[in-house]
């Protein structure tokens, strides 16, 4: 049969055993449903018509089962022209472009991108995956020190793209030095002073990064969650970000305050996102280096990152007597105040006291603006 997400919903358990039906769309692939009534993508490969488990239906999808079924049916040819027993022979860069595509069907869009920037910038070995050593991974990662953040997040980034090479066949053992980070949290807040200083300096470097900068002191929210705004997200003066974009899978709605509004009224409106790449209009603002570097050459404060924005913000809605679970509700924050059992049955959504935390909070933007603009 040439199967669909329908046909598969009605596929019955056997009463016994197992029965695989095959797609006739795409030979050598199909669903095999168990007695008990589990649902997992298969896909036969190579010579020898060999089996292999792609994931279990609905938490994998037709579509990306069918992706993957043609990806296994393509890499076996690179273990059919080896040596029996042997690794086939795969550039770093073949590998590396390969664990990018399957990431792209199973992974987070913005988890891809970082690791796309991550591999692409620091990893660039001119050797096969099979001759790789630890020596080679731990030179390269120990020359990121000076930037503690990023070198932990490019060895997790390698460490993942080798354990899943191990998983494809590509390599008998990840060469994975045994490496340990202590990095130490961030408390950097930024004072009265420094923050207007930010503003006044987004409010003259104009769109995109300015208003981007701007809407991260206004709402508290992550940086990706600012550039990934969409106009089709807000409803009735809230943002209402789905379950699929969230950092945490959680759907989360916001009521924004009037500078907001009227900082998002004001903006370009050519596109449903609100800040699009230069190159295409589908796809978010991604050169915050570059603009951070321009940025900051003519702010007079202490370095600073984009993330003190939002714990400032946290801060700030503390000094103004906002409840605890209220910020953390705005800053979609999982393990809060109200968790475990609470949670479940804590059902509030707490909009009006958002808003009312909102208001108080641009209204003592407001007055630091005007303190330290008059001196």
């Amino acid at each position: 049969m040439s199967l669909t997400d329908l046909q598969i919903k009605r596929l019955k358990a056997p009463e016994k055993g197992q029965k695989t039906y095959y797609d006739s769309a795409l030979p050598g692939f199909g669903v095999r449903v168990s007695q008990g009534g589990t649902k997992t993508f298969v896909v036969l490969y190579g010579k020898d018509r060999r089996r292999r488990s792609l994931g279990r239906y609905p938490d994998l999808s037709l579509s990306e089962a069918r992706h993957l079924a043609k990806q296994a049916q393509v890499d076996i040819t690179l273990d059919e022209q080896s040596p029996m027993n042997a690794l086939p022979k795969v550039s770093f860069a073949i590998a590396r472009s390969k664990f990018l595509a399957d990431c792209e069907v199973r992974t987070r869009p913005r988890t891809v991108e970082e690791y796309r920037r991550l591999l692409n910038r620091h990893f660039h070995f001119e050797c096969n995956i099979t001759d790789l050593s630890r020596h080679d991974i731990a030179s390269v990662v120990e020359k990121l020190k000076a930037k503690p953040s990023e070198q932990q997040h490019a060895f997790v980034a390698i460490r993942t793209m080798l354990n899943w090479c191990v998983k494809r066949g590509f390599l008998d053992v990840a060469p994975v030095p045994p490496m340990a980070f202590k990095t130490r949290p961030r408390e950097r807040i930024l004072t009265d002073s420094e923050l207007v200083a930010v503003w006044q300096r987004a409010s003259e470097f104009g769109y995109p990064y300015g208003p981007i900068v701007q809407l991260l002191v206004l709402t508290g929210q992550r940086k990706g969650e600012v550039v990934g705004l969409r106009r089709s997200w807000f409803v009735d003066e809230r943002i209402v970000y789905p379950s699929d974009f969230v950092k945490n899978k959680r759907s989360h709605t916001i009521p924004i305050g009037q500078q907001a509004l009227e900082l998002i009224s004001a903006l370009p409106s050519d596109t449903d996102l609100l800040f699009p790449s230069r190159f295409k209009d589908d796809k978010p603002f991604n050169g915050f280096s570059k603009y951070k570097a321009a940025f900051d050459q003519e702010l007079d404060i202490e370095p600073y990152t984009l993330h003190d924005l939002r714990r400032t913000f946290s801060s700030n809605m503390a000094k103004l007597g906002a409840p605890i679970h209220v910020t953390e509700r705005i800053l979609n924050h999982v393990s809060g105040t109200i968790s475990g059992v609470a949670a479940v049955y804590n059902r509030h959504a707490y909009m009006d006291e958002m808003h009312e935390a909102f208001v108080r909070y641009e209204q003592h933007l407001s007055e630091i603006l005007k303190v330290h603009s008059d001196t």
